[in-house]
């Protein structure tokens, strides 16, 4: 018996070693899902329809091609994007839940708030830099100019009489028409629609006589005749409006707006997920066929890293700031 008892020892103790050799070599990755691994959620804290939207869309589309999983939108619009952005800064840092934003929640939201639910730098790790939405300076028919050079001399014989739409005080094109008479030194009307829709339809119905806007959501009524483009916000003309060009050549020498959009992340995501989302969202954004149809509709491919993101949004934050105090906006 007493031979019997030290042969299962053995054999017990072998076993044991076994699976400990066994726990000890496999590799903790195997142990761990690789990511993704479920459906990832992409927020747009604006309504369907608008730039962020469209090319979130688009990315999301290239995402889900090079991920294995899909990427899907969630539209959660509202309080000048602080619903959107408040989800996005609260999700779980899991690589999940991403957000897709523009430079209004971003750069100028933090200068617009005294008590904004959310730290620009602080709460939230950037992605990839996504594209750039210059804008596009455009009037109504019934306005009698064709470039900016006449309406600046317009403009200066009619103080107070121009008036001008925008989704919004202190939204980006609001301070980028704030930004043009100020260097332009004219004095005109400001009227404020509660999101960009109304306050295309004021222009386009004549209600008021210029704006400035976000190319693609603009671009269909330019074509179609129903406003006319006077000048592009940005520093070099846009290859699907070649022939309208920037305003500072036009006029306004040293002027340039524009917005932009970029993909972002709740802070304290793991380095190999946000590496693994960027680099989906850079290659969608370099591949041929997304370039040309962001082009196509006046928004610009702009692929950044997360860290030129970073000092973007730094240098950005400062730019908005002084915009906002020019145009006299007052923190709410």
């Amino acid at each position: 018996m007493s031979v019997t008892f030290k042969t299962f020892d053995a054999a017990r103790v072998a076993c044991r070693t076994l699976l400990i050799g066994v726990i000890v070599v496999v590799p903790p990755v195997a142990w761990a899902q690789a990511f993704p691994a479920k459906t990832i959620r992409m927020v747009v804290p604006f309504p369907a329809g608008g730039g962020v939207d469209y090319t979130g869309r688009m990315i999301a589309r290239g995402m889900s091609d090079r991920l294995g999983q899909q990427v899907v939108i969630d539209n959660r619009a509202g309080a000048s994007a602080i619903i959107g952005m408040e989800l996005a800064k609260n999700a779980v840092p899991d690589g999940y839940t991403i957000a897709a934003t523009s430079n209004g929640p971003l750069v100028i939201n933090p200068h617009l708030f005294r008590k904004l639910p959310y730290d620009s730098l602080r709460d939230y790790s950037p992605i990839a830099i996504i594209t750039s939405f210059p804008y596009l300076l455009v009037a109504h028919p019934s306005l009698p100019v064709k470039n900016v050079k006449e309406l600046i001399a317009l403009a200066r014989s009619r103080p107070g009489e121009i008036s001008y739409s925008s989704p919004g005080t202190g939204n980006g094109q609001h301070l980028a028409t704030a930004l043009f008479a100020s260097i332009a030194r004219l004095d005109m009307l400001h009227i404020p629609y509660k999101g960009n829709a109304p306050s295309v339809v004021s222009l386009v119905s004549g209600e008021t006589q210029l704006t400035f806007s976000s190319i693609p959501g603009m671009l269909p009524h330019v074509r179609a005749g129903r406003v006319r483009a006077l000048g592009v916000g940005s520093v070099q003309r846009v290859p699907s409006l070649q022939d309208y060009p920037t305003v500072a050549e036009s006029g306004l020498p040293g002027f340039e707006a524009a917005g932009w959009g970029a993909v972002i992340r709740p802070a304290n995501m793991p380095r190999d997920i946000v590496s693994a989302l960027s680099k989906a969202i850079l290659d969608t954004l370099k591949h041929p066929d997304t370039a040309q149809r962001m082009l196509a509709d006046g928004a610009v491919p702009t692929p950044g890293t997360p860290e030129e993101l970073t000092a973007y949004l730094k240098t950005e934050l400062v730019k908005w700031g002084r915009v906002v105090k020019l145009a006299n906006v007052k923190p709410e």
